[in-house]
């Protein structure tokens, strides 16, 4: 087809070759050059943590989202999951809400300030306020934070869902106690944001907390 559009122009001498047609004029003393076009191809892979390129990097992760269905599974068969979401932040949105509605409710801490979380979450437990250094130092006691939530549950509800931000400066006994919260208490789910990755994953949290084969002991 380049070879055609150069003979169009009448020259007395065309050359073709693989990369560009050169016309030659000598009556003009003009040399006219028209390098062919290249085109780059873009391929999709399966993602993963290689490093290859996934659909969800050419369409968008937030609008991918084709694991929602073992997450569920996930969520119910292991019953404490460690997530790991991408830095910039909001895909793990898309899991809670697809969580909520199943009919979960959901009671959403920070890691940081937790305390013992053995205490804070099933047994009545102290807490001191802030006196500022011109008041005397109290100290209150609250309600277990899950049992307190669950007496609240409207009785269609799925379950309670306590979703631990991060969960990372977590000691590895206070993990292992978020992973076998659900035995204690069988209405309740746990996810713990463990840390950070390219893409949204999760793995069982007895895993993460080395509970693995060992939940006897």
């Amino acid at each position: 087809m380049e070879a055609a559009a150069c003979l169009q122009y009448k020259a007395p001498r065309v050359v073709v070759s693989p990369n560009r047609c050169v016309m030659m004029n000598r009556s003009l003393n003009m040399v006219i050059v028209k390098r062919r076009s290249s085109y780059s191809v873009v391929r999709c892979s399966g993602g993963g943590g290689g490093g290859g390129i996934g659909i969800g990097d050419l369409v968008g992760g937030d609008l991918v989202k084709l694991d929602l269905g073992r997450w569920l599974s996930d969520v119910e068969e292991h019953k404490a999951l460690a997530i790991y979401s991408p830095h910039e932040g909001g895909y793990e949105g898309r899991y809670l809400n697809r969580l909520r509605y199943q009919g979960y409710y959901f009671l959403d801490l920070s890691a940081r300030g937790l305390g013992d979380p053995e205490a804070t979450l099933t047994k009545i437990h102290p807490v001191c306020p802030a006196h500022v250094g011109k008041q005397p130092i109290a100290r209150w006691y609250f309600p277990p934070e899950v049992d307190y939530r669950l007496s609240l549950l409207p009785p269609n509800a799925k379950g309670l869902v306590v979703w631990i931000i991060e969960a990372k400066v977590l000691s590895k006994s206070e993990l292992q106690f978020l992973a076998l919260l659900p035995t204690l208490r069988p209405k309740v789910r746990v996810i713990a944001e463990c840390g950070n990755w390219r893409k949204f994953m999760w793995k069982p949290l007895k895993e993460v907390a080395a509970l693995t084969g060992n939940e006897d002991a």
